[in-house]
């Protein structure tokens, strides 16, 4: 089995999002974190490519359109396309200042947003049982908040079926948070089987967006 060079994170990492100014903070970005993201990026390619059966390529966050505002969070995305990720079904590691996470995402920019949603909605007893319960769904990649996925009733989850349909923004995002605090972070061993653990674990939400 082929052992993967993945960094580990610390809280320093975190706290680069506490840096006031968007040059400040790019700058440290840059310098601290995005090296890392890079190297997670490179690392877990040819990983999910064998998951997913085609080519997945990583894109790490350049939030080159900033002007003003600093980014609260970063992160690297793989997708099956090469010139970018924002407009197909990805996945995603990243993080805000108090967590880093591992997720299944598509965003508002994706013509399959509506194609997930159909099909959500035809097999959502079995990814309501697929999904372990731990695992957080969000409708908004600019926002940290997110639904524990065992407290979400299918009432919830046909809410944000029909959101995902009829409301441009919504957007479908589901996996884990880890706590900047938590020592798995500094275990790179640990977090690689963590990450592709999620991965395995959302594959059913990649495979019916399509």
């Amino acid at each position: 089995m082929t052992v993967l060079d993945v960094p580990a994170f610390d809280v320093a990492d975190f706290e680069v999002f506490g840096i006031p100014g968007l040059e400040p903070r790019m700058e440290a970005l840059i310098a601290r974190v995005r090296p890392k993201l890079t190297k997670l990026g490179e690392e877990l390619a040819p990983y999910l490519s064998a998951l997913c059966g085609e080519p997945m390529y990583p894109h790490v966050a350049r939030h080159a359109r900033r002007t003003i505002n600093p980014p609260d969070d970063t992160w690297v995305a793989w997708a099956n396309n090469k010139k970018g990720y924002k407009a197909h079904p990805h996945f995603q590691v990243g993080l805000w200042s108090t967590h880093l996470f591992v997720q299944f995402a598509v965003i508002y920019e994706s013509g399959n947003k509506e194609i997930f949603a159909r099909n959500l909605e035809k097999k959502l007893p079995a990814i309501r049982k697929s999904i372990p319960g731990h695992f957080r769904w969000s409708t908004d990649h600019m926002q940290p908040d997110s639904s524990v996925h065992k407290n979400m009733s299918k009432q919830d989850f046909e809410r944000m079926i029909d959101k995902l349909q009829q409301v441009k923004k919504t957007e479908a995002l589901c996996g884990i948070r880890i706590d900047r605090k938590d020592p798995v972070l500094t275990d790179p061993a640990l977090l690689t089987d963590i990450i592709k653990d999620t991965f395995e674990r959302v594959m059913p939400l990649y495979r019916i967006a399509f």
